[in-house]
């Protein structure tokens, strides 16, 4: 099982100098992978939207600061050299399809092979519609469609590639990603669309548990959407055993009440708590987690990750 963490590319501590020290530091302390996620332009964020925590505000503080997710993986993968990165997700609809596979391979290129492409089709309607060129509401279709072009470009000579929304004669698109085969897609989302789009193409399944609309913030709750997955990729004619899980952790180590279904939420109580459900993930077919140290200040963060790493990481 991989473990990464949540780089901070929001608020106090998306600055050059403070997001270069904390990935350093998780790759010092053997993390697998670190995170990006994906905002261009946000709403007054005092009014509460967010669909993955309980009260719809962001956790992050002054999540409208953001620095732009695909440039900042760039400047990151120029300041590590082993860990992964990972977008945790990149919306799909912000970027015209060629230009988007085109940054993908040039940070493929540039980590020398380290990018996972997390993907999803977005949520914030004002955002898409101010970013994107193409309807909010097909942002699935969208999204499907991207993701084909991304591989065409990817793996073809002469690309050619005839979709509604994305066009291809025969051109040529070099260099190709450092990774055979291309960098693994990882599907967010815990729809049925999303879960559908990561039956069809996805290389993993990345959820969150807290999704007030589709919940599984529990273990039996997340178990039956990985079997749901499993069921989906079979449905679509795939093998689903060779279909990796991760799940993003947004808070762990804290009392909470125990979920609508009664049982305990995941990775809230104690570290024993947390160290048994990774445990538990692990069994019923997880493959990665990643988790969150994000807050105002860059020194409480660090030592956060340092003490995960001596309380959780070197006890499983």
């Amino acid at each position: 099982m991989l473990i990464g963490f949540n780089l901070p590319i929001s608020g106090p501590m998306a600055t050059a100098t403070d997001m270069a020290r904390v990935a350093r530091l998780g790759e010092e302390l053997g993390f697998d992978y670190l995170t990006l996620t994906d905002h261009i332009a946000l709403p007054d964020v005092t009014s509460p939207g967010y669909p993955y925590s309980e009260t719809g505000e962001y956790y992050s503080p002054d999540p409208g600061h953001r620095m732009e997710q695909l440039t900042a993986a760039a400047w990151i993968a120029a300041k590590t050299d082993k860990i992964r990165l990972v977008l945790a997700v990149m919306v799909v609809p912000h970027r015209p399809a060629i230009v988007t596979a085109k940054m993908l391979t040039t940070i493929d290129v540039l980590s020398n092979g380290r990018l996972d492409v997390g993907i999803g089709a977005g949520w914030q309607k004002v955002e898409i519609d101010a970013v994107a060129t193409t309807p909010f509401e097909e942002r699935g279709a969208v999204t499907d469609e991207y993701i084909d072009a991304f591989r065409a470009v990817w793996t073809q000579k002469h690309v050619t590639f005839n979709g509604k929304y994305t066009k291809i004669d025969g051109l040529m698109v070099d260099p190709k990603p450092v990774q055979k085969p291309p960098p693994p897609i990882w599907v967010g989302g815990e729809t049925g669309p999303s879960m559908r789009r990561a039956a069809r193409v996805g290389d993993v399944w990345y959820p969150i548990g807290s999704n007030k609309a589709n919940m599984l913030d529990t273990l039996p709750r997340l178990e039956a959407g990985i079997a749901k997955l499993r069921d989906l990729t079979g449905k679509a004619g795939r093998d689903p055993a060779k279909i990796g899980i991760a799940y993003r952790v947004k808070r762990h180590g804290q009392p909470a009440p125990l979920g609508s279904d009664g049982c305990r939420k995941l990775f809230t109580g104690s570290i024993a708590d947390v160290i048994e459900d990774i445990a538990a993930l692990r069994h019923i077919g997880v493959t990665a987690m990643d988790f969150d140290f994000e807050g105002r200040d860059t020194g409480k963060a660090m030592q956060d990750m340092k003490k995960f790493r001596d309380e959780v990481l070197a006890r499983i």
